[in-house]
């Protein structure tokens, strides 16, 4: 559809970007969705400075800057589910009609699909466990790999117990150290950055009827908005890539020729090992490509056992000090073992 009046233009604009179930992503994102449906002069332009002029999109989103290391490349899985990435989005306002306090994000490494569970605060490693078996074990089978931060619930001995009696794996990284992979690191806080820009403390969303929503009520909608958006490493949506199709969403109605999204059972596997087979050179150049930037500006220092050294201060919170004026690093310590290449122990 041609577009010509700036009306029109701002209409498509606050629909593919603005409205919830387009998830206020970045300007590539937003333009891959507004070119399934829209054209104009300059609309590329357009997207990029409507975006970036955006007050919640500079608010809500964390600065991207990178950490020292050189990036490890984790073995990509071959289905969907196999491998999943998992974090905590936390000090949100309570939510829901169970008072929910933060939400447990879980993304399939292979597809990038993400799934949202809100939960409490003080939840136990069995809640956790019972809360994966209740909405997501059913639908996605075991998992063979879990990719997440050092947590407390991981550390408990139920968790761990539980997930050995289950044939499942637990990749731990190091505390404040997401970086077990760079690529799923700026995945979680991608996710992160979506559910800010709408669910800010104190921000209310009211519909037609009245009703005023909060966080935990928009949790579907932005989980929508995520696995029907192309992601960069893949080419594809998390939703064509594990379903082989897309659903139609509201923004579709505008297309005149519609196409039947679902393949014949006759060609779905083919279709669908298609699409499969598209991502796994993509998801290589990606990383190779991340991997290159990332490495000019950052080496591996060569700490040995018995080596003195800093630790920064920056995810220190027992230190009484205002921010502004706390120092940088600690120490020295004393290296008591090494871990890899990226973690030591003092």
């Amino acid at each position: 559809m041609v577009l010509c009046s700036r009306i029109l233009i701002n209409t498509i604009l606050l629909e593919c970007h603005d409205s919830i179930y387009s998830g206020h992503l970045s300007g590539a994102r937003t333009m891959e969705r507004i070119k399934t449906c829209s054209w104009w002069p300059s609309w590329r332009k357009d997207v990029i400075e409507y975006c970036h002029s955006f007050d919640r999109f500079q608010k809500a989103n964390k600065a991207t800057g990178k950490r020292f290391g050189l990036m490890i490349h984790t073995q990509e899985p071959n289905n969907p589910w196999e491998v999943v990435h998992m974090d905590w989005v936390t000090a949100l306002p309570p939510g829901g009609d169970k008072c929910y306090n933060e939400f447990l994000v879980i993304v399939d490494r292979y597809s990038k699909r993400p799934i949202f569970l809100p939960c409490h605060k003080d939840d136990t490693a069995m809640d956790i466990a019972l809360l994966i078996w209740n909405r997501i074990l059913s639908h996605t089978g075991l998992f063979i790999n879990i990719i997440s931060d050092r947590d407390p619930k991981f550390t408990s001995a139920l968790w761990t117990n539980l997930h050995k009696l289950l044939g499942t794996k637990l990749s731990f990284s190091t505390a404040y150290h997401p970086q077990t992979d760079g690529l799923a690191e700026r995945m979680i806080q991608t996710l992160e950055d979506m559910i800010r820009r709408f669910c800010a403390y104190g921000l209310e969303l009211k519909d037609s009827d009245g009703f005023t929503h909060d966080w935990c009520t928009l949790i579907p909608a932005l989980e929508l908005a995520y696995k029907t958006s192309i992601h960069a490493s893949t080419g594809k949506t998390p939703e064509m890539l594990e379903k082989g199709w897309n659903p139609k969403l509201p923004v579709d109605t505008l297309k005149k020729d519609l196409v039947d999204i679902h393949p014949t059972a006759s060609s779905f596997k083919l279709f669908l090992d298609k699409v499969r087979n598209c991502p796994n050179k993509s998801m290589n150049d990606s990383f190779e490509y991340a991997k290159q930037k990332w490495d000019k500006s950052h080496k591996t220092p060569e700490f040995k056992v018995g080596d003195l050294i800093l630790v920064s201060t920056l995810n220190f919170n027992n230190i009484k000090v205002r921010k502004k004026l706390k120092d940088s690093f600690a120490g020295p310590f004393i290296i008591k073992a090494l871990h890899g290449t990226h973690a030591v122990q003092v």
